[in-house]
């Protein structure tokens, strides 16, 4: 898994890590529901892999954010990083309501 020090980043680029890395998630779901669609259900489940890869990276710059302000660190609370932290929680619930269908279509043979 890629590791991203937000102490090295800017507060734009620490938003952009997160737009990026749950956008791509975002994507790969999206794919792989057109997949299983199609007939592809290993397809499928490996983009949901790949998209909890990149959910996961996202997550990490998230926590460390949080970390950084239970350390004492005043959070600089932007619209941009309000953004960026909404993309990555409806993500989120995007993966696990498409994985729970995949899952029902699936156990139905559907």
């Amino acid at each position: 898994m890629e590791k991203i020090d937000v102490n090295q980043l800017t507060n734009e680029q620490v938003a952009f890590q997160l737009i990026l890395h749950s956008g791509n998630a975002r994507s790969k779901i999206v794919q792989a529901i057109r997949e299983y669609r199609n007939g592809q259900v290993g397809e499928a489940e490996r983009l949901i892999q790949e998209a909890e890869q990149d959910l996961s990276i996202a997550h990490d710059v998230h926590f460390q954010l949080i970390q950084k302000e239970a350390g004492g660190e005043e959070t600089n609370l932007t619209l941009l990083l309000m953004h960026a932290e909404d993309h990555v929680m409806s993500t989120l619930a995007m993966k696990e309501i498409v994985k729970e269908m995949l899952a029902l279509l699936k156990e139905r043979n559907i």
